[in-house]
């Protein structure tokens, strides 16, 4: 199915099970423990043997040689896999290093050995016994020195107007750096991976959100036909972007498998995680702002500054500037630094999620430098068109809607203009907002829809979920399509063997997995009229298909050998005619203990647009989740750099802190009744990482809002307060 024109009245459009606040289906067998996960696949790869990877201890340089003999002749070791015995490798388009080093080092804990054992601990010990000399090299590791240090960075600039003219000639001006720190993905479920060899070929049992784009790495990796790879991964205990691309648990657990001729399961030690895998990048962000003296914008410009490895990718910190508020000149750019830490990459929400954590305390910094009240300010300030091409409207834009009613929900009047005016017992209170933004991507996804003689509807899709709710609104879809009761739809997801879907990440896969479920439907319910001998026109309800005064159940229509189809939702033009983004505005309450500087968040409010809600229950439960992760990047989350040896110091959960249950207050969410026809059939919209866009500058709005402190390097803590508090007794 070809979507190139706006959705009109369809079968969704019914709301009889779609946008219903349906419990998940998969919660029983996860509440349970029944739910399967990569490491416990104990039915479908029986005796299989435990991998423990080893990660280098250096940062950069090369392996002079690793002594295997005290490892080889340790208790339970089945195999040991190097560089040396592990075969020739490809490398994967979505990796930057590879996943197995040596001779090469390209970065701490790079996976060097899997040693292979009859039980985890004997692995484990065996491993310690690996004796590995380095010769290291100097490396890069401190963004902040590279930055200063005049060293060419890899530029990337979009300009609109004459940004530096206009902003030497606006009236009032605002020059500020903000800084976010490198970030861990820290999900419940490590990188993990059971994988079995039968002749040639591979079957993979793993935790991954993109289920394609791993099964073709992992063929170029190891050289073998992609045919030859079935990949599975049902369900996921999280990924938040760190399982978006094929991992070393995953390579390694094959050519473990291969060496040793039995199944092998390998999960990353989480010491491990954050060094091996990949993170969120550390930005330095300039902002420079320029207005006249009413409010509005004249010149926007957003820089910044992030590292990498030779070839990575820049963190994207600017891509919302680019759309969020209108003024005529403007610069936005990336810069790329070369750093020899691990690999950055996709986070939840990157780029705007950093990004909004500096550009909304800048427009805070702005609005009071104006004298104009922040929500006013960023009225003042909106656009219906993108900014660098203004005949390119947004599809929908209901970014005031949010602000205004969450103001109103919140007790927006309630705030002091000053800082440090409100006071109760010990602790300074303060109210912060900001606005959340997160592009709305679109990309083709397929499934497959099979009617039985039972009358069940079964969906096939290598869609994952990765703790979001898939497989309930994909349920959703076909039982709303398919006139069934939803205990009539069975969902299989994350299978290489489905037709290819858009997988998890980037906010796309409810909008486009679901637009893939409903193309199916589309070409199900064709068949079905064609079979029964009705009307296209014919309607499905209660499991009965009804038309030219016939009613026939969907069982008899199946038949004995039933229907099965396949269909792809493929996105034309809209997506380049319309600007299409969800959008948010975010309210929080602190209270900053005057004494000690410790900051509670007392209250938390999101207002979200963002098209079609497909189920009110999970959406709320994305969001809440989202602004629970913005309160750890607001106030704790930090991978601390060893810039001496190159390495994330706390880089396991004991050192690097989340937040808990204590840490988070009531939340409320929001959902404007929105629909996007340009989105898709669904006219639905992401929400899973627009709750995260522009929390942490919202809290950290209120910080500044409940002591005068303005804090422009996250986290937010106690050294950055203390020493510039409000005196206790004022």
């Amino acid at each position: 199915m070809r979507f190139d024109s706006p959705a009109t009245a369809n079968p969704i459009d019914q709301l009889k099970v779609i946008g219903q606040p349906v419990d998940r289906i998969d919660g029983p067998m996860k509440t349970s423990g029944a739910a399967p996960y990569a490491y416990e696949r104990h039915d479908a790869a029986p005796g299989a043997a435990y991998g423990y990877v080893l990660g280098a201890a250096i940062a950069k340089g090369r392996i002079a040689s690793i002594d295997q003999r005290l490892a080889k002749s340790a208790p339970g070791v089945i195999a040991i896999v190097t560089a040396e015995n592990a075969g020739k490798l490809g490398k994967g388009s979505f990796n930057t290093a590879r996943l197995l080093g040596g001779p090469l080092v390209e970065h701490y804990h790079q996976a060097i050995a899997l040693v292979v054992a009859e039980t985890f601990e004997q692995a484990r010990a065996a491993a310690q016994l690996l004796e590995v000399s380095y010769v290291a090299a100097e490396g890069a590791f401190d963004l902040a020195a590279e930055r200063s240090s005049g060293k060419k960075t890899v530029d990337r600039d979009n300009k609109v107007g004459d940004f530096a003219s206009a902003f030497a000639g606006a009236e009032v001006r605002l020059d500020q750096t903000y800084s976010t720190p490198d970030q861990s993905h820290a999900m419940m479920e490590p990188h993990a991976t059971t994988a079995a060899w039968r002749g040639d070929k591979l079957s993979v049992w793993t935790s991954n959100q993109m289920i394609d784009w791993t099964t073709t790495d992992l063929a170029a990796t190891l050289g073998i036909p992609k045919d030859s790879i079935h990949l599975m991964s049902p369900y996921i205990g999280g990924g938040f972007g760190a399982k978006l691309f094929l991992r070393a648990d995953t390579v390694l657990a094959a050519i473990g498998a291969r060496i040793a001729r039995r199944p092998v399961k390998v999960a990353l030690q989480r010491p491990i995680v954050a060094n091996n895998t990949v993170h969120r990048p550390a930005t330095i962000q300039r902002i420079r702002l320029g207005a006249a003296k009413d409010g509005r914008l004249t010149a926007i410009g957003h820089e910044s500054w992030s590292g990498n490895l030779v070839n990575g990718k820049p963190e994207n910190a600017v891509q919302q500037t680019q759309f969020l508020y209108a003024a005529a000149h403007r610069l936005t750019g990336t810069r790329l630094a070369v750093l020899d830490l691990p690999e950055g990459n996709a986070m939840r929400a990157p780029g705007e999620a950093p990004g909004l954590m500096a550009l909304e305390i800048a427009m805070d910094e702005m609005a009071e430098r104006l004298g104009i009240d922040p929500i006013e300010f960023r009225v003042l300030n909106d656009t219906q068109v993108d900014p660098a091409n203004p005949s390119r409207r947004f599809s929908e834009r209901r970014l005031i809607e949010c602000m205004r009613t969450g103001a109103k929900a919140f007790g927006w009047s309630q705030r002091s203009a000053r800082p440090a005016l409100r006071r109760e017992g010990r602790h300074w209170l303060g109210i912060g907002t900001a606005v959340g933004f997160r592009n709305n991507l679109v990309t083709k996804s397929g499934a497959r829809a099979r009617l039985d003689p039972r009358g069940v509807v079964t969906v096939e899709t290598d869609m994952t979920d990765i703790g979001t709710g898939s497989y309930t609104i994909i349920a959703q879809t076909a039982a709303e399509m398919m006139g069934v009761p939803l205990e009539r739809v069975v969902v299989r997801l994350g299978d290489s063997s489905f037709p290819v879907s858009a997988g998890s990440g980037g906010q796309w896969g409810a909008n486009c997995s679901t637009a893939g479920v409903y193309a199916a439907c589309v070409k199900l319910r064709e068949a079905v009229v064609q079979r029964a001998g009705l009307p296209a026109d014919a309607s499905f309800a209660d499991g009965m298909v009804r038309g030219g005064g016939r009613s026939l159940p969907l069982s008899e229509v199946a038949g004995a050998d039933g229907l099965v189809v396949e269909d792809t939702i493929e996105f034309a033009e809209l997506s380049k005619l319309y600007q299409q983004s969800t959008f948010g505005a975010h309210f929080v309450e602190v209270a900053v203990d005057a004494y000690t500087a410790e900051v509670r968040v007392r209250r938390m409010l999101a207002v979200c647009a963002s098209g079609r809600i497909l189920n009110p229950k999970s959406a709320r439960s994305q969001v809440i989740g989202a602004m629970t992760m913005g309160v750890g990047g607001a106030l704790m989350e930090e991978l601390a750099v060893d810039k001496r040896l190159g390495f994330f110091v706390n880089h396991d959960l004991a050192g690097y802190e989340v937040p808990v249950h204590a840490d988070i207050p009531h939340q409320e969410v929001i959902f404007l009744d929105e629909t996007d026809a340009m989105s898709s059939p669904m006219k639905a919209k992401g929400v899973g990482e627009l709750g995260l866009c522009g929390v942490g500058a919202a809290i950290a709005n209120a910080v500044y809002n409940a002591t005068g402190v303005r804090v422009r390097d996250y986290p937010i803590t106690l050294d950055k307060l203390l020493g510039r508090m409000p005196p206790i007794d004022s």
